[in-house]
C-alpha cells in the first residue's frame, strides 16, 4: 500500500475517533466541547488528559472558531490552529493504529 494512502487512512481514523469522542462528550453533558469545565478540570487531571487527547482536535476547532467569531484572533491564527488540528488528528489516528495492530498482533500470536 503506498504512504499516502496509509496517512489518509490513519488521518481518517484519528478524524473518526475525534468526533465520535466530542459528540459523545457533548451528549452526555449537555454541553459544547471546549478547554473548559466540565471537560479540562484541574481537579480531574487524569480524565482531562484522556479527553484532551482524545477530542482535542474537536476542542481546538471549536475554540478557534468561537475566537475568530468574536474578532480575538486573526486569520492567519485560526489557518494556524486548524493545520495543528489537523496534525494533532493524524497523530491521534497513528497512536490507535499502532494500538489496534498491536493488540491484533497479541490476539493472533497469543
Amino acid at each position: 500500500m503506498s504512504p499516502a494512502v496509509v496517512a489518509l487512512y490513519v488521518f481518517a481514523v484519528g478524524l473518526t475517533a475525534c468526533g465520535l469522542a466530542g459528540s459523545a462528550m457533548e451528549l452526555i453533558s449537555g454541553r459544547r466541547l471546549a478547554f473548559a469545565e466540565p471537560y479540562v478540570s484541574s481537579t480531574r487531571i487524569l480524565r482531562s488528559l484522556a479527553a484532551t487527547a482524545c477530542a482535542g482536535p474537536f476542542m481546538l476547532a471549536n475554540e478557534a472558531l468561537d475566537a475568530r467569531r468574536e474578532g480575538r484572533i486573526s486569520t492567519l491564527a485560526l489557518l494556524s490552529c486548524g493545520c495543528t488540528a489537523v496534525a494533532w488528528a493524524l497523530a491521534l489516528g497513528i497512536v490507535l493504529v499502532a494500538i489496534a495492530s498491536w493488540a491484533t498482533g497479541l490476539l493472533v500470536s497469543g
